[in-house]
């Protein structure tokens, strides 16, 4: 029988196994399992804030196609879900809103109230600021908008008027594997009212915790300077018990 010990390894050499195998986890984890994204903007509030820390179940509705979605407890997507999916003008960025319109709904807006077949959607989380028809944008409380001869168009999207080829009679249809998808806050969201469908391929998951929220304003996430960063900073590491908002920390999403 051999005296000989079993080898030992080095400290150093542990650590790094060790570091290498929690940067396996975490890309694993990120790619496929969640992902944190923030909220740069006041298009979900007051349901999300400026300053929300997410993170998105990447597993909930699963990818179109995939062999492992016939093992996992997948969903479909259902209407009131509040989705995280890659903007369809610029797939670079990601954004957050609702999922209000599912394939194959007719749906029309007026008077702020959306209707979905034909029938008016209860909605108790949307966030309306200021009556209908007081906004010279024709798409924010009537949607599809009827003709108005002299009104000029001002929102969003560069071709406003996308919505035309999916419009029969004064609704418009969603077509099989696209979404409608509408912010909480109907007066300050650049939606599908502007852009258009949401494509189920680019729909990354569901929200559903926030695990932190710090109070900032929109323009401090959108500011690229190197001085801005850097005050942003500077404002995290001195205000960082003051400026967080602990009641929402590891708040459910609905």
């Amino acid at each position: 029988m051999s005296n000989e010990l079993p080898y030992a390894k080095s400290t150093p050499r542990e650590y790094f196994e060790s570091l290498v195998v929690t940067v396996i986890l975490a890309l694993f984890g990120t790619t496929f399992i969640v992902q944190a994204f923030k909220i740069p903007t006041p298009s979900m509030e007051n349901n999300l804030l400026v300053g929300d820390h997410l993170l998105v179940n990447k597993f909930a509705f699963g990818t179109p196609g995939a062999a492992i979605d016939a093992i996992l407890p997948l969903r479909m997507i259902e209407r009131g879900d509040i989705i995280v999916f890659r903007y369809p003008k610029d797939l670079t960025k990601h954004y957050v809103k609702r999922a209000i319109g599912l394939p194959g709904d007719r749906l029309r807006i007026v008077d702020q109230q959306v209707f979905v077949n034909g029938q008016p959607l209860d909605e108790p989380y949307k966030n309306h600021i200021s009556p209908p028809g007081t906004y010279v944008d024709p798409f924010r409380d009537y949607f599809p908008p009827e003709p108005h001869p002299g009104r000029r168009y001002t929102g969003f999207d560069e071709d406003p008027y996308w919505y035309e080829d999916y419009m029969i009679d004064t609704e418009i249809v969603v077509p099989a594997g696209h979404y409608f998808a509408m912010g909480d806050n109907r007066d300050n969201s650049s939606d599908s009212r502007y852009w258009g469908f949401v494509p189920r391929e680019d729909i990354v998951g569901k929200a559903f915790v926030i695990y932190w929220s710090y109070e900032a304003e929109s323009s401090e996430y959108t500011q690229r300077p190197v001085g801005a960063r850097l005050q942003q900073f500077i404002d995290l590491g001195t205000n960082f018990f003051r400026k967080t908002r602990w009641g929402r920390t590891f708040q459910i999403i609905r």
